[in-house]
């Protein structure tokens, strides 16, 4: 099983046969897992969309109106990321996947 993917489903070796090697899942560690990979891909749009939205500010193609809109719709997607991140103990730290030879993700 792909390495990256252990924290989801860990693997243990079944030494009393010769089957394959089982998946333990631990109900709590995979609804930790999936929360972390959920949330990382819901921050990396979030960050996309950011970078987005403040270069059309700068370019001056929103009016005022938007532009406050914009600004109340990130602040209460942060504070959404803030709570579903204490739900799932996680932290900002834990959304920033390691991509190997790629580098961190966020």
């Amino acid at each position: 099983m792909n390495e990256s993917l252990s924290f989801l489903f860990p693997v243990t070796e079944d030494t009393s046969s010769v089957h394959r090697p089982r998946i333990e899942l631990d109900q709590e560690k995979v609804k930790k897992g999936l929360g972390q990979l959920v949330l990382t891909v819901v921050e990396l749009i979030r960050q996309l969309l950011e970078k987005q939205a403040l270069r059309r500010i700068e370019g001056g193609s929103l009016s005022e109106q938007e532009i406050e809109a914009l600004g109340l719709t990130f602040l209460e997607l942060n504070q959404q990321m803030i709570r579903l991140k204490d739900e799932f103990g996680l932290t900002d730290a834990d959304l920033n996947l390691d991509l190997g030879p790629l580098g961190k993700l966020l």
